[in-house]
């Protein structure tokens, strides 16, 4: 399935940049990750490798994923082009995520990437990580019909927790987020004071199946006030003192299962209540879309497609793979800008000058945009 020019306001007639194929990295976290994608954003190749050297700490250790990352990308992306069928020559552009994250991580990704672009004479297009995400619904075939502006983006996973309404490309506005933990970094906490092992999100919602989502009668911060931000430190506060009574014993397994499903359910329930305050906070959207890590959780994604049906629009999540960090997502958000150039008569657009960036706010993606400080 190819990508519906109209909907993606580029006409017929027009050239779509870039001139070839466009090879995708990311490593903003602790995942090492190639893909190559056409212009049109048929996924040619794809590759990750999700390192397990953090499990030992019960997280993500910086150092040790920037050192993972320098190891493992040259081979990777070798061989992710081999897998495509395709010659280096004959690529039409490098991107690769450049900001937000762990910024040792961005850096090595990045300067590859630019290192390869420079080598090659080929553009390098620097990716919002957020932005990523926040299109990663609108990459073909992910939904039947194409996902048209603007739309409700619930973005939850581990650094991440935010509504935000996606107006265009390059256009987003920040509804709420949250105020302390992110919602993957709870499940990720949680799961280890349950004596799980990391990452601790797919290990406590498989716990919880076996649990009563009743059992335990957790709060649910903030549900029913203004806006929609998020809090979870204080559910987080309530499942470890019901954790203290047992001490340094193991918690019997009926026990964490509940534990795990009562936690769950509450995360999930205060999810629920934030995007239904959303859906008031912007003109009405087209379409209801997750993505993240915690795109991934089952509960979670009944609740979304509930509230979704009551709004009257679609609920639209990536497959699983798409939602946890990936390349293909940051191919895909690097030919949305593109498109979007060709779209305003701009040049192709090239970012060797862009640095890293441990923090990049989405309010600065519509400058790239502009001339001379004008919206083309």
């Amino acid at each position: 399935m190819t990508p519906d020019r109209t909907d993606r306001n580029v006409s017929d007639g027009q050239a779509l940049y870039p001139r070839g194929p466009i090879l995708a990295i990311e490593s903003s976290c602790d995942e090492t990750a190639c893909a190559i994608l056409s212009p049109e954003g048929e996924v040619l190749a794809e590759k990750v490798i999700s390192q397990e050297a953090h499990a030992a700490f019960g997280g993500v250790v910086p150092e040790i994923a920037a050192r993972a990352h320098l190891a493992l990308l040259p081979d990777l992306a070798r061989k992710t082009v081999q897998a495509s069928g395709l010659a280096l020559h004959d690529l039409g552009a490098i991107a690769a995520s450049t900001g937000p994250g762990l910024i040792g991580g961005l850096i090595v990704g990045a300067n590859f990437g630019k290192g390869l672009a420079i080598a090659l004479d080929k553009p390098f297009i620097a990716v919002n990580h957020i932005e990523a995400h926040a299109l990663s619904a609108r990459l073909p075939g992910v939904s039947k019909k194409n996902i048209s502006f603007p739309f409700l983006l619930l973005l939850v996973s581990g650094g991440h927790c935010q509504c935000l309404a996606v107006e265009g490309i390059g256009q987003y506005r920040r509804l709420g987020g949250t105020i302390d933990d992110a919602a993957g970094e709870a499940f990720d906490k949680v799961a280890k004071m349950l004596g799980l092992g990391w990452p601790g999100g797919p290990q406590l919602e498989a716990l919880a199946k076996e649990g009563n989502p009743a059992a335990f009668a957790f709060p649910r911060p903030l549900k029913g006030r203004a806006g929609c931000d998020f809090s979870f430190s204080g559910l987080k506060t309530a499942l470890a003192r019901q954790i203290e009574p047992y001490g340094n014993t193991a918690l019997p397994r009926p026990v964490a299962a509940d534990l795990s499903a009562s936690f769950q359910q509450a995360v999930a329930d205060v999810i629920e209540d934030r995007v239904r305050h959303a859906f008031t906070m912007m003109e009405p959207p087209t379409t209801l879309v997750s993505a993240g890590g915690v795109a991934a959780n089952g509960v979670l994604r009944e609740s979304l497609t509930r509230i979704a049906a009551e709004h009257d629009v679609p609920f639209v999540a990536p497959p699983l793979r798409l939602c946890t960090d990936n390349a293909v997502m940051v191919g895909w958000a690097a030919l949305e800008v593109c498109h979007e150039a060709a779209r305003r008569g701009l040049p192709m657009p090239d970012d060797r000058a862009v640095r890293p960036r441990p923090r990049w706010p989405l309010s600065e993606m519509q400058e790239r945009f502009t001339v001379q400080g004008e919206a083309v």
